[in-house]
């Protein structure tokens, strides 16, 4: 355990840094916030850099626990003070912990080839934050085998999605910055259904077949599922609205559609 007593230090510029795609992408690492989070990061087979917290906090017996787990992994655990905290928390109001992440690399051959019947989500420039951490977070509720993000999506390691995620994204494959002719070329070597949702020439989703290896694709908040995947999708799908509303919000699509993929495979 170790205590650092100036912001100019060199690793809590670092940590500061992250608040920037930019610097996640370049160090592959992204911070994470809140007891919640960090209990699921030490207790996930994720690998953790560091965690770091304000003088104080450590008298919390949830805090505390955490410490002695993270110790045992020989994470590197920093006290600082509220003041150099504030440099670089992205919290309003923050729980004075946070721990410091190594992405992982997930390989998407993994799990076409290792899975039975895979149920694959693609997210296609989804491009709200709090949309792709929730989309993310029913994805792995509903045990599906990865989640792939096309270009154009949000990061899923800033704040906002992580936070949304509720941890989450510790136990699903998550699948960053694919092109639609790498989506397309990889599900369709491994035979995988591509089911676009869409308003127009589709079925209720309903009486689609999941039952099958598929890869449910969810579009852009504004202009939905793009031109190129909703033309090679095997089948289209909707949710039908019986009420005066116009649409659903993506994450709210989502849960319906995959709830109904759970129900047909039980």
């Amino acid at each position: 355990m170790e205590i650092i007593t100036s912001s100019q230090n060199r690793f809590i510029k670092m940590v500061a840094s992250l608040k920037e795609k930019k610097f996640r992408d370049e160090l592959g690492l992204f911070s994470i916030e809140g007891v919640r989070l960090v209990e699921e990061a030490a207790q996930a087979n994720w690998p953790v850099e560091a965690c770091i917290y304000i003088t104080g906090a450590e008298e919390d017996q949830r805090v505390q626990a955490m410490l002695v787990l993270l110790q045992s992994k020989n994470c590197r655990i920093i006290e600082v003070s509220a003041a150099i905290y504030g440099k670089i928390t992205e919290v309003k109001q923050p729980q004075g912990i946070m721990a410091i992440m190594k992405k992982r690399e997930n390989r998407l051959v993994d799990c076409l080839i290792n899975v039975q019947k895979p149920l694959l989500v693609v997210l296609d420039e989804v491009q709200d934050p709090g949309n792709v951490g929730t989309i993310i977070r029913t994805a792995a509720a509903a045990g599906c085998t990865g989640v792939i993000l096309t270009k154009g999506c949000a990061d899923v390691f800033g704040a906002k999605a992580v936070r949304a995620t509720m941890g989450s994204l510790f136990y699903i494959p998550i699948f960053e910055g694919f092109s639609h002719d790498e989506v397309v070329n990889y599900l369709n070597k491994y035979d995988i259904h591509i089911l676009a949702t869409s308003l127009e020439n589709s079925t209720t989703y309903f009486r689609t077949d999941f039952n099958r290896s598929v890869a449910i694709v969810f579009g852009n908040e504004g202009n939905g599922v793009s031109k190129k995947l909703t033309e090679v999708a095997k089948e289209r799908l909707h949710i039908p609205l019986l009420g005066n509303v116009e649409s659903l919000n993506v994450a709210a699509s989502a849960a319906v559609i995959l709830y109904e993929a759970v129900r047909q495979r039980q």
